[in-house]
Order: C-alpha cells, then sequence, then structure tokens
C-alpha cells in the first residue's frame, strides 16, 4: 500500500519485498530513498515486470517462473505482513514482516541520507505463543494495535516489551482481518464466529459491558476458495458519525451467498433487542444458482452508502494456496470472479435496501475506493472475454452505470493484488500493483516506482 507522509510532497510505499520513500510534488512519482525489509528477497521490479508480463499456458509455467526469480515457486514471503501498516504524526511508519514490527522513518545523516529501521520488536515477544500479526492500528490516544490470530494487543510506540494491555479470544475462534476503531476508545474485531466492540479505556482493553464493549454471533460456518480463514472476509467498516442518527459497524457475513450486516456501535436503541441492526442477502447480479458469492475486501462505505464486491469464481477450487501462483493464474489462467453490489442503509426505517447490482463487473482482489468528490467507486479486475484484460472500471455511485475505465490489457501491472485503489488530489491514480507503486495520470502517462 502507499501512506500519506507528514510532508505532503513525499508518500511512503510499503511492497513484498521493501519500504520506499516517494516524491510526489510537481507530478513526480520518485523513490527517493529505498530499505529493504529484513530477509527479504532482492527483486528488481523492471525483471520481475518482464518474466510476469509473459503469457503463461500453466500454473505449473508461473511455478518455475517465480522460483527463477528466487520467490520460492509463489509463497509469498511474509507478504501480508506487510498489509496493514500505520503511520504516525512523526512520521514513523510501522509495518510488521517476518516475526517483527519495525518502526522506520528517515535518517539523520547528512552525507548519507536515507531511511532506517528506528526501533522493532519481535512479535513473539509481545503475542501469544504461536500466533502472527493479522493486522496493525492505532488508537486515538496514539497506542499501536497489534492484532493476532487470537487476540488484540496495546503497545507503545516505542515497541518495548511488555504489552501495555492484552486481550485473547477463545481458542475455539480465529482472527484473519484488521480492526476499525473509533474516537472513544472502540476497536472493533471479528473472527469467524462473532462481531465484538472491545474498548481501550487508557488502561486495559474492556470487554466490560458498562464501558460499552459488546459482542454479537453473525451468521457463519461455512467454507469458501478464496478467504484466509472461515468466517466474514471483511474487515469492521464504521458507517454513520457526528450528528447521524445511526452509528454502526459493517461487514459481511460468513455464509457461502453472503449477507450485509449492520451492528448498532452503541447503545441499542429504544424499540430494538438485537444488536444486529439489520442484514440483507448479497446476490451481486448473479444467477440464483450461484453457489458462492464471497469477498475478502472491507464493505466500501461512504454516508449511509455500502458497496460489496464478488470475489470467487467457478475455477477457484484450482487454486494452489500459494498466494502469488494464484494472484498471476486468476483472470489470465483462471476465472475471475464477477459481480457487485450497491446498498443503502435507510436511518428512518432503520433497514438496507439493494441500489443496484452489476454481475458483469470484475474485482478479482483489489479493495474498492469510492470517490465522493465525483461519486465513483472503483474496481479492478480482469475480463478475458472481452479482450482488455486488467482495468481499473469506475462506477456512477447512484446508477451504477460504468463511466470510467483505464484498461493495462495483459500487463501485470494492472494486476492490484489486495492492495488499495488510491487516487489523489489531482486525479492522478495510485496504483498498487503485484510489480509495486505507480502513478497513472490522466494523460496516460505511467510512473512506477
Amino acid at each position: 500500500m502507499t501512506l500519506a507522509s507528514t510532508d505532503p510532497d513525499y508518500m511512503w510505499g510499503v511492497s513484498l519485498t521493501d519500504v520506499s520513500y516517494i516524491r510526489v510534488s510537481n507530478d513526480n512519482f520518485t523513490p527517493l530513498y529505498r530499505l529493504p525489509l529484513p530477509g527479504a528477497p532482492t527483486i528488481v521490479t523492471s525483471l520481475l515486470a518482464s518474466v510476469l508480463n509473459q503469457p503463461f499456458a500453466s500454473i505449473t509455467a508461473i511455478q518455475t517462473a517465480l522460483s527463477a526469480l528466487g520467490l520460492g515457486g509463489g509463497s509469498g514471503f511474509g507478504l501480508f505482513g506487510g498489509v496493514y501498516s500505520v503511520v504516525d504524526n512523526n512520521n514513523d511508519l510501522y509495518v510488521n514482516y517476518l516475526g517483527a514490527i519495525n518502526a522506520i522513518n528517515l535518517n539523520s545523516s547528512v552525507l548519507f541520507p536515507g531511511i532506517e529501521v528506528k526501533r522493532s520488536i519481535q512479535t513473539s515477544t509481545v503475542l501469544p505463543a504461536g500466533e502472527s500479526v493479522a493486522g496493525l492500528s492505532m488508537t486515538f490516544d496514539g497506542r499501536l494495535i497489534v492484532v493476532g490470530g487470537r487476540s488484540i494487543t496495546i503497545l507503545n510506540r516505542n515497541l518495548t516489551a511488555p504489552a501495555l494491555a492484552q486481550y485473547t479470544f477463545s481458542p475455539t475462534e480465529t482472527i484473519s482481518n484488521s480492526v476499525a476503531v473509533d474516537e472513544d476508545g472502540g476497536i472493533y474485531v471479528v473472527t469467524d464466529k462473532k462481531m465484538y466492540k472491545l474498548v481501550w479505556t487508557g488502561t486495559i482493553i474492556s470487554s466490560n459491558p458498562a464501558d460499552g464493549a459488546w459482542e454479537s454471533a453473525y451468521p457463519t460456518g461455512d467454507t469458501f476458495p478464496t478467504l484466509f480463514g472461515s468466517g466474514s472476509g471483511a474487515t469492521p467498516t464504521l458507517m454513520g458519525f457526528g450528528n447521524d442518527a445511526d452509528k454502526l459497524v459493517v461487514i459481511t457475513d460468513g455464509l457461502k451467498r453472503m449477507g450485509l450486516i449492520a451492528f448498532w456501535r452503541n447503545e441499542i436503541p429504544v424499540g430494538f433487542t438485537d444488536r444486529i441492526a439489520g442484514q440483507i442477502q448479497v446476490t451481486c447480479g448473479l444467477p440464483l444458482t450461484t453457489e458462492f458469492i464471497q469477498t475478502d475486501q472491507s464493505v466500501a462505505v461512504s454516508g449511509y452508502g455500502a458497496f460489496v464486491v464478488n470475489n470467487v469464481s467457478l475455477t477457484d477450487d484450482q487454486l494452489t494456496g500459494a498466494v502469488l501462483v494464484d494472484a498471476l493464474a486468476r483472470g489470465p489462467l483462471l476465472d475471475a470472479p464477477f459481480g457487485v453490489e450497491r446498498f443503502e442503509w435507510n436511518p428512518v426505517t432503520h433497514s438496507w435496501s439493494s441500489v443496484w447490482t452489476r454481475g458483469d463487473v470484475s474485482d478479482v482482489s483489489m479493495v474498492p475506493g469510492i470517490s465522493t468528490g465525483s461519486n465513483i467507486v472503483f474496481v479492478n479486475g480482469y475480463y478475458k472475454t472481452a479482450g482488455t484484460g486488467w482495468e481499473i472500471t469506475g462506477l456512477d455511485w447512484l446508477t451504477g452505470d460504468t463511466v470510467h475505465k483505464r484498461i493495462f490489457g495483459n500487463n501485470i501491472f494492472g494486476n492490484g493484488f489486495y492492495a488499495l485503489i488510491q487516487y489523489i488530489g489531482n486525479g492522478d491514480l495510485i496504483m498498487n500493483s503485484l510489480i509495486g507503486h505507480g502513478r497513472v495520470q490522466q494523460n496516460g502517462v505511467v510512473y512506477l516506482t
């Protein structure tokens, strides 16, 4: 992903193998400094692109190419450790990789300027035995939240042990998503069985209803080809702020044909008895005979509008489980998933309605992005039949009509690989792709880091 720096002329870039500090002023997209992540293979982006851009006739051919690049046949080298990273008000970038959480910033050298690991802590010293990091976030009072496979841990940003606080879940529950936070200490966590609101009080992580904490079961129990665990594939998303009538937290559930669920974030309003405020079946415009409609992405929210994508295709039973192999196969070799749907929450009736569906729109794995300025929601899919290959597709938020396309063809740069779709202030696309970060200008110019 690409994150804002405290200096608006720069951004932080986090990839599979390194961290970069990128100059973005005056239409630039130039890495000023790079820092290989500890233990990561050294991969030249141009070589990666040239090898992976070739047409592959089989999954075996993909595995052979990745092995030749030193990528171990596509195992991922701690890839999903680097997905959740955060930058604080001191411009420290926190990123977990290969069993350690690292705080990275500019060094103070005049002769040899660059970026360096300022602080680091082994996750084994702060997480329960056998757990790895599933996500990173930050509380509103500036403490680091470390999401484990069955725990939530609060650390000081100086990354010293022991932890400030820790909450452990039942050994029968697992976490495979990151968390959402609110300004009052709420930490929203979804396991494979329940949705939780925990509360950071400043000294402890409370599960006590007297502190505003709660838990609620949700429909789950099925398993799917693409998820990184059973249960919901969606990191919780907050909906409703300020003077909005309903304040909710939103996820998709864990059934084969997923539903969209809203939970009351705070006290359950008078007249309601259930923590679940509302739920609705997701169809994504697909036939009623479709066995799987499921997502690996957070619900994208704007106001009381919600947008979900289907990430499961008919040929996902052929996936290998090696993330890089599967990322290269889905679309060009295996069928790309199709189907998206837009919903609206009505704060008067306290219920969901479906606004529009598009069964012909693909989102393979990238997190959708919403532009409230242009009323467009963006997805990243692959279109073999149409012959356009990879593209960023923009859909009108109100109608679902296609109003924008950025076509990459079979160029591997168009494969967003579970990253974020981002647009910056002047309308340029920041494409976080399988082979690194790029800035795509409206006139078609592409700059790669």
